[in-house]
């Protein structure tokens, strides 16, 4: 295990040390599209209706997306002709749940559960006429179909019949009857099955040593020999079947695998805590790199779960095993799911594998880390090329090497959140990767990257132009302060403290400003409906330590409500030091689109405020507008960062604007506060738009560098049910805010 370790920490360790350099014949994908599933409801339909993208496949040419839309029992068809600019083709009513599709050359095919009961599986295959998008057939499979897999010669078609188990009845141990099998379908050259009437069934009984009895196959795929590597995730067991035959030729365990220095700790952490050993790995999906060797994304389900992926042979045998691999690129990049260390981590899913000039890619998605890993097929150990960032939880993935496209299919959706289901399409033949924008590098301690996420405000160095701090908010069990390097593309988490010493049950850190005596102004904004966390400002010295915490005055703190302490900046006025708070969104005591910017006298230990006024929600799906964040531009001027809290094509405000206080007198808590005046001074949408993704609704820190350059980051919420996505902005010289 040790010359594992060193073999993949030395690979993520030249990752993070050449992030964004390339060689000249590199090339890499770029997101170049985004749509989501809501788009292509029908006219009339609301689209805060639940909809999902799961399993996703194309036609023959690779023109048209087709894909499972289970909350609405349907398969959606999407129009890529022009791949930068998807459109609805249509929707297909399936008659009950679509768990899977694939093409053949005039069909598309897919399996439908029709099942009653966990103990009555039902289900078919529907055959649909991709002309007329008219199910023209339906061939009875003998249970819930869960996968399905199409021989690339076109001749036949293998299904996996799940029979699931239910989790809830004696906590999912298995065995739970009926078992499962492979169905197989022959078809004719059109791509139809010939024998509908007659499905092929090969029993899967008596194979594994886990619940032999009752084996649950998860996942099919076909070589160009016909021969289909079947998962069986539940049973930890991967089985060959020759499909002319209809006959099981081989099959194995899919064995064990462990990984040193990943999150393992109850709680919510991206720290190398600890050590998995010996984790079934329970494979989920499976793809072929040639005749002879497969990969398997090792999801778990059951007891399972190794955080990884595996190469195997058709012997069975491990070629490569990633270990800690996903777990170190989840972390380095700020895609770790935080509150999942102690289960599955990254929890890869998809598995797919292409040609893409000359060169055999494979990509492995993380469901819960909302991102697919890319790697080059060398024969032996695969070699790491890069991050895509994914919608939430990305289920299916595709490639089309014709057209030089990925595709990702994400199945998360919640009109409220918002989170909405969507397709994303990725282009073959960047020359450097577009993402990502931040990352770590290896922590010392641990020989893991330094875990991240949830940026929720910035400080620029006083002298040196290419160092800015970052805090995390309480998303995490630990309060941190982190140092960015800025010169650095993409932009380096070099080293963090802890904050210690406070006494809250835990701090909600959303604002940094650094304090010209040393150290640190910290805001933690709080939250009323907690208890143990209350709103204050709080002083630390350069290591993190709690030198003093401040509490607003009673009576003010009796109408503060969750959306509290957001920005913090110190300034002078008259020779003495202040410090200013932004508070978020109005407060018991505000008149409406009026929130208060706090202002602290360290001198004297007094309060006073002020009010700000913010523009009204634009957008159609409604919302509030708050403020994010407050920046020091020099005397009494300030930038405020001013959005509303809609993503995606509902975002319509995320701005920059300036006050200047010189003149404006703070009055006392009860008193009527003055209203600053502002002025916009920069549309923050654009950027955000860069990158052709979902438009992320949080940009939380934004600060003004020692040489004067500006720079805004975005709160990914730790990935929890939000994109892993964090993106840095260089906005350019803040002279643009003059």
């Amino acid at each position: 295990m040790g010359s594992l370790r060193g073999q993949l920490l030395a690979s993520l360790s030249f990752l993070v040390a050449t992030a964004g350099t390339a060689n000249a014949a590199d090339a890499f994908f770029s997101r170049i599209a985004t749509m989501p599933v809501y788009k292509t409801l029908g006219e009339g339909v609301d689209p805060a209706t639940q909809t999902s993208a799961e399993i996703v496949t194309a036609t023959k040419d690779g023109m048209t997306l087709i894909f499972t839309d289970s909350p609405s029992s349907s398969l959606v068809f999407v129009d890529v002709s022009t791949a930068s600019a998807p459109k609805p083709a249509g929707r297909i009513d399936m008659g009950g749940e679509p768990t899977s599709v694939t093409t053949s050359a005039k069909f598309a095919l897919a399996g439908v559960n029709t099942s009653e009961s966990y103990v009555k599986p039902s289900g078919h295959v529907a055959v649909v006429d991709l002309a007329t998008q008219a199910i023209v057939a339906t061939c009875d499979v003998k249970g819930q179909p869960d996968s399905v897999g199409i021989s690339p010669d076109g001749k036949f078609l293998a299904i996996a019949i799940e029979n699931e188990r239910d989790e809830e009845l004696n906590k999912g141990a298995l065995p739970q009857m009926p078992a499962g099998h492979v169905a197989i379908l022959d078809l004719d050259a059109d791509g139809k099955p010939v024998n509908c009437d007659a499905t092929r069934i090969v029993e899967m009984t008596g194979l594994a040593d886990v619940a032999g009895e009752d084996p649950e196959p998860e996942y099919v795929a076909i070589n160009a020999a016909n021969v289909a590597v079947v998962t069986l995730q539940e049973n930890n067991h991967l089985a060959l079947i020759d499909l002319a035959s209809g006959k099981v030729t081989g099959h194995f365990s899919a064995g064990t695998a462990s990984a040193e220095a990943v999150p393992v700790a109850k709680g919510v952490s991206s720290d190398a805590s600890g050590n998995t050993e010996n984790v079934k790995r329970e494979p989920d999906a499976v793809a072929w790199l040639d005749n002879d060797r497969f990969i398997t994304a090792n999801e778990g389900d059951y007891e399972g779960g190794s955080r990884g992926f595996t190469i195997f042979n058709t012997k069975g045998e491990v070629l490569f095993d990633s270990g800690n691999q996903l777990e170190h690129i989840a972390m380095a990049h700020g895609h770790y799911p935080a509150k999942r260390a102690s289960k599955k981590g990254n929890e890869p899913e998809g598995v797919a594998v292409g040609t893409f000039g000359g060169q055999t890619y494979f990509f492995i998605n993380s469901e819960r880390a909302n991102m697919v890993s890319v790697y080059k097929d060398t024969g032996a150990a695969p070699e790491f090329v890069q991050v895509l960032p994914t919608h939430v939880g990305p289920e299916g993935v595709l490639t089309i090497p014709s057209r030089n496209l990925f595709v990702v299919a994400n199945e998360v959706d919640d009109a409220e959140a918002p989170v909405r289901a969507q397709v994303g399409l990725y282009e073959f033949g960047a020359a450097k990767p577009a993402y990502p924008s931040i990352v770590s590098v290896k922590d010392p301690e641990t020989g893991a990257p330094i875990g991240w996420g949830a940026l929720s405000a910035l400080a620029a160095d006083k002298t040196d132009p290419n160092k800015v701090y970052a805090v995390s908010d309480s998303f995490y069990d630990k309060a941190r302060i982190f140092t960015l390097d800025v010169s650095k593309q993409p932009v380096e988490i070099v080293s963090y403290v802890n904050v210690t010493g406070g006494t809250p049950k835990k701090f909600d850190l959303e604002g940094i400003a650094l304090a010209k005596d040393g150290g640190f102004w910290l805001a933690s904004e709080g939250n009323p409906e907690k208890e143990g966390i209350p709103h204050l400002l709080v002083k630390t010295d350069a290591n993190g330590k709690v030198l003093e915490e401040i509490a607003l005055p009673d009576a003010v703190v009796a109408q503060s409500k969750r959306f509290a302490f957001e920005g913090v900046a110190e300034f002078e006025r008259d020779g003495k030091t202040m410090v200013i708070v932004a508070v978020q969104r109005e407060w018991g005591d505000d008149p409406k689109g009026m929130v208060k910017l706090a202002l602290y006298n360290p001198a004297d230990k007094s309060w006073g405020f002020v009010h700000y006024p913010l523009d009204k929600a634009k957008s159609p799906a409604g919302g509030w507008v708050g403020l994010s964040e407050i920046t020091h531009l020099g005397g009494e001027r300030f930038a405020v960062l001013e959005r509303d809290n809609q993503g995606g094509e509902m975002a319509a405000i995320k701005q920059i604007t300036v006050i200047d206080l010189a003149g404006v007198t703070p009055a006392k808590a009860g008193e009527t506060l003055p209203v600053v005046t502002k002025a916009v001074k920069l549309d923050v949408l654009p950027a955000l738009a860069e990158g052709n993704g979902w438009l992320l609704d949080k940009p939380e820190g934004f600060t003004v560098t020692a040489d004067g350059k500006m720079i805004l980051v975005t709160d990914n919420d730790g990935v929890d049910d939000a994109p892993g996505e964090t993106k840095i902005l260089m906005l350019g010289d803040a002279a643009k805010l003059n």
